[in-house]
């Protein structure tokens, strides 16, 4: 039985989320109807005529494109602008076009992981960590209630939204609390009297909230509250950095290998015969820490030097980047844009396939660099 485009882009959400793509980045379903039928898609970096003809006659429905063919905002799908034109014979064809990019970069046991296995074996952290917090956890819900209030209270409020964390309800967290009010002439006190000094045992309750239902919370809050004013604290919660998930990689290697050695794994990893190599001036002769990037990483060389990197693996830099790199003690190691990302493919197309079985996956040939060695 065929699958569907709707099932590719569940499948592909759960290797890449979008939701970690760059900000600046198109990525997820840019052509097609989540509910056409797919028998075959072919894998690419780029999404060229000659990539295209080849799904055409291979008869496939969908594309996956590394690149988004659809990048910085088309105005116009027109046949005789090169770009429209790919993306308008696609969509006329029912072809879907997928694009992970960056999603996929950032993605535990995606692209860049893949680049750093070409270096050598070791531990592996992202460049700049990706964060992730619930929608139902964008604020802290703080209040203060007497013990024999805290379930009745703690229950209204999560039964208003709060306290929702993953498939979670209630949550919530309350430790002893001595609290003090002096109530002023026209206060009517739950507990004490008046116009005196009171102190009262209390559990400090503490529940998270989404924003779009904090009213909702605060107003069940203060309805099961018994508390003619009760004390509400509502605390703004920042996004929590992912330990596996991000921006480029560092690579903090097993055991220190030399520029030479790492070069040699890095070639036969890719599957190239060259690399472009600047060594870094007065740079260690071994390297324990390893910053890489597929593509054109250039952006993140100085995080990967703060972070103790003597040695950067990227697909491309601008020139005097790497001038900078050099005479700081880094050595820059190039493989050329799409060599540090085509490679990845057959293991994308691998994971497709054990996720999909019904459904055939294929890496072009037609795809390759654009670069000709004369």
């Amino acid at each position: 039985m065929p699958g569907t485009i709707h099932q590719l882009v569940q499948t592909m959400e759960s290797i890449a989320p979008t939701a970690h793509a760059a900000e600046w980045d198109n990525t997820g379903l840019l052509v097609g109807d989540s509910e056409w039928s797919l028998d075959t898609a072919v894998l690419t970096i780029d999404l060229t005529m000659d990539v295209l003809e080849e799904v055409e006659e291979a008869g496939a429905d969908a594309v996956i494109a590394y690149h988004p063919p659809i990048f910085s905002g088309l105005k116009r799908l027109v046949a005789d602008d090169p770009v429209s034109a790919v993306v308008l014979r696609a969509a006329a064809s029912r072809i879907a076009l997928y694009s992970p990019h960056t999603a996929l970069d950032a993605a535990p046991g995606g692209m860049t992981d893949w680049l750093a296995e070409g270096v050598g074996s070791g531990t592996v952290s992202p460049i700049e960590h990706a964060t992730e917090l619930g929608s139902h956890e964008r604020c802290k819900v703080v209040t203060y209630v007497p013990h024999d209030a805290v379930d009745a209270v703690r229950s209204a409020m999560g039964d208003a939204g709060a306290g929702t964390i993953g498939d979670y309800t209630h949550c919530s967290t309350s430790i002893e609390n001595e609290g003090t009010f002096i109530g002023g002439t026209g206060s009517d006190p739950a507990v004490g009297s008046a116009g005196q000094l009171e102190r009262i045992n209390e559990r400090r309750l503490m529940m998270v909230s989404s924003n779009r239902g904090l009213p909702a919370v605060l107003a069940a809050l203060r309805a099961a509250h018994p508390y003619e004013e009760p004390p509400m604290h509502v605390i703004p919660l920042v996004e929590r950095p992912m330990a596996d998930t991000g921006v480029g990689r560092i690579l903090h290697l097993a055991e220190p290998k030399s520029t030479g050695d790492a070069v040699s794994s890095l070639k036969s990893h890719l599957g190239v015969s060259t690399l472009r190599v600047a060594e870094g001036r007065g740079g260690p002769e071994r390297h324990e820490h390893v910053g890489l990037c597929p593509g054109a990483g250039g952006s993140l060389l100085d995080e990967a030097a703060a972070r103790g990197c003597t040695l950067f693996v990227t697909g491309e830099m601008r020139h005097h980047d790497v001038l900078s790199a050099v005479d700081r003690g880094i050595t820059v190691v190039l493989a050329g844009h799409t060599n540090t990302e085509r490679g990845y493919l057959p293991h994308l197309r691998d994971r497709l396939s054990a996720a999909m079985p019904d459904c055939e996956f294929t890496v072009s040939t037609r795809d390759r660099t654009p670069w000709t060695d004369a």
